[in-house]
C-alpha cells in the first residue's frame, strides 16, 4: 500500500476505558473484527478490520482522566518537522514525536482553536487499508470558534486549499490537498463553526465519520447496543447522516453516501 500524502487523514483510534466492551459495540455495529493478539508492548492497542483490511484501532486509556474520544491522524513524511511547523503556525504539540517501532512515528498536537489531532509517519503501518466504503472511515471535520485562525493554520502547515460552502448553513469550509482544485470533489475534510447556541465549555474538536450502508438501521443498532443518539438521521447534499455516542461516550458520525 502506498504511503499517504502529507496532510491526508490516514488513521483513527478511540481511547476507551474498556476495550473489550468497545470490541463488542463496534464489532456488531460495523462488523469489525480485531487483532487476536494485540501488541502488549503498547498497552494492548487493538487494530480493527473490515473485510480483512485495517480500518481503525481501539486503545485502552493509559490514564483514567483522559477523554473518551476518537482521534484522527494526519499523515506526514517527517513528524518532527511537522510538529515544529505546527508550533510556528500557532498550534501546540501535546505529545512530542515518538517512535512506535516497527510501525511508525506518532505525535499528538493541537490547532490554534484547541482541537486535538494526531500525526502519523508510517513505517510498517501506513494507515487505513480501506476507507470511504461501508464499515470504514470516510470523512472528518474540525469544529472551532476561531475559523479564520484555524483555516490559516491548516493552510500553512499542510498546504490545504479551502473553499467555503454556501449551500451548508453555519459557516462550513472544505479542505482539499495541496495543489488540487478546492471543492467537495477533492476535499479530504472540512471545518465547521461552533455556534453561539453551544455551551461555552464545549472545546473545539474533530468529528470522525464512518460510512454505512443504511444510516437509520445503524442508528437503531447503536441504540440497542447502549449508544446514544446526539443527532438523529437527517439528509445532507452528500447523503444521510447521524451523530452518535458509543456505549462509553466517544462521539462519531455515520454517513450513508
Amino acid at each position: 500500500m502506498a504511503a499517504f500524502a502529507d496532510g491526508l487523514p490516514c488513521w483513527a483510534d478511540a481511547q476507551l476505558d474498556d476495550v473489550a466492551a468497545g470490541k463488542r459495540f463496534y464489532g456488531e455495529l460495523f462488523g469489525w473484527t480485531f487483532d487476536d493478539n494485540p501488541d502488549e508492548k503498547y498497552g494492548g492497542y487493538t487494530n480493527a478490520f473490515s473485510d480483512g483490511k485495517r480500518v481503525a484501532a481501539l486503545a485502552p486509556k493509559q490514564d483514567g482522566r483522559m477523554p473518551t474520544v476518537w482521534t484522527v491522524y494526519l499523515a506526514t513524511a517527517d513528524a518532527a518537522a511537522t510538529a515544529s511547523a505546527i508550533t510556528e503556525a500557532g498550534g501546540q504539540v501535546v505529545l512530542q514525536p515518538m517512535e512506535v517501532a516497527p510501525y511508525g512515528t506518532m505525535a499528538v498536537t493541537m490547532d490554534p482553536g484547541g482541537a486535538v489531532f494526531g500525526l502519523w509517519q508510517g513505517a510498517e503501518h501506513q494507515g487505513f487499508e480501506k476507507q470511504r466504503e461501508p464499515g470504514a472511515f470516510c470523512w472528518v471535520e474540525v469544529y472551532t470558534r476561531v475559523p479564520e485562525a484555524v483555516d490559516a493554520f491548516y493552510e500553512e502547515v499542510f498546504g490545504y486549499e479551502g473553499q467555503d460552502m454556501q449551500d451548508i448553513p453555519g459557516g462550513f469550509r472544505t479542505y482539499s490537498p495541496k495543489g488540487t482544485e478546492p471543492g467537495p470533489e477533492t476535499a479530504v475534510g472540512g471545518r465547521s463553526v461552533i455556534g453561539p447556541d453551544r455551551p461555552d465549555e464545549l472545546p473545539s474538536y474533530f468529528l470522525l465519520y464512518f460510512q454505512v450502508a443504511d444510516c437509520d438501521a445503524t442508528v437503531a443498532a447503536a441504540t440497542r447496543l447502549g449508544g446514544r443518539v446526539l443527532q438523529p438521521p437527517f439528509d445532507i447534499p452528500y447523503g444521510r447522516m447521524a451523530i452518535l455516542n458509543d456505549d462509553q461516550g466517544a462521539t462519531f458520525a455515520v454517513l450513508q453516501g
